[in-house]
């Protein structure tokens, strides 16, 4: 864990640039922050191109978010992060981006909560899309409460995502393995869709998180992640007709409402 001032900014700096060079922020998008031992947050200011920040740009504030040092404007969306932190004593920093593949899902109201990639599993588990909230206000922070606690990343409903962990660089992390699992998602529902992992091997990359170092607050539960017991149940449930037999059975319907009507005296 990075413990001095100088060593954060660093990192801050070092993981907005990251985002931007890897096109997951245009513009001013994205914010990033971290939480000082003492409990002091640094958080990137608003307005600014993230991939672009000196040191003395950060923003100093304390966990109420009130400015407390830096000549700009902390980021709009400072609420968010300080969100993560009071629910979360073991996160010191946050990051937010808008990954391209990621945030599709979040667009298109999809949740990355399929058990298909053992690193994604053992790193995160799942990735849970929060509701919708208004960026900048209390509703964005209030949709995401109910994850924080369980989970060290999240979509954002028609917005992005957000990561969280011991510092910049590890939040930075756990974003990249978000946007990864999404376009590898993406890929196999292109392919015809993706085949999930069945319940044991799912629990047995659970199970190997301390073997490979990984500390993570969730847990493997029902549908989070899906695993291939789960995904044969949705299909067992599905009905799926070829174009000739659903014409087939709207004909029967209209033959059979006709011969109906001719018999009514």
């Amino acid at each position: 864990m990075l413990e001095s001032e100088h060593q954060l900014r660093d990192e801050i700096l070092r993981a907005g640039r990251l985002c931007f060079e890897r096109g997951w922020i245009a513009a001013s998008d994205g914010n990033v922050s971290a939480r000082l031992p003492d409990g002091r947050i640094l958080v990137t200011p608003a307005g600014m191109c993230k991939g672009m920040l000196e040191h003395r740009d950060l923003v100093m504030c304390d966990l109420e978010g009130c400015i407390l040092a830096g000549p700009r404007k902390p980021s709009t969306e400072l609420t968010m992060h300080l969100t993560v932190y009071r629910m979360r004593e073991d996160v010191r920093s946050v990051v937010h981006a808008h990954p391209p593949f990621a945030t599709g899902f979040a667009v298109a109201g999809r949740e990355l909560n399929i058990g298909i990639l053992p690193e994604v599993i053992v790193r995160l588990g799942s990735v849970p899309l929060a509701r919708y909230g208004t960026p900048g206000t209390p509703e964005l922070s209030e949709g995401m409460m109910p994850y924080v606690p369980s989970y060290d990343a999240l979509l954002l409903a028609n917005h992005g995502a957000v990561a969280w962990g011991e510092d910049p660089l590890q939040a930075f992390f756990r974003m990249d393995t978000v946007e990864h699992y999404a376009r590898v998602a993406l890929v196999a529902h292109l392919l015809g869709g993706a085949r999930a992992l069945p319940r044991a091997e799912i629990a047995k990359l659970f199970a190997a998180r301390e073997r490979y170092g990984v500390k993570s607050n969730s847990r493997f539960e029902p549908g989070s992640p899906l695993c291939a017991e789960d995904m044969a149940d949705e299909a067992a449930e599905k009905i799926e007709l070829t174009r000739d037999q659903l014409t087939s059975l709207i004909d029967d319907a209209v033959r059979a409402a006709l011969a109906s009507e001719s018999r009514t005296p």
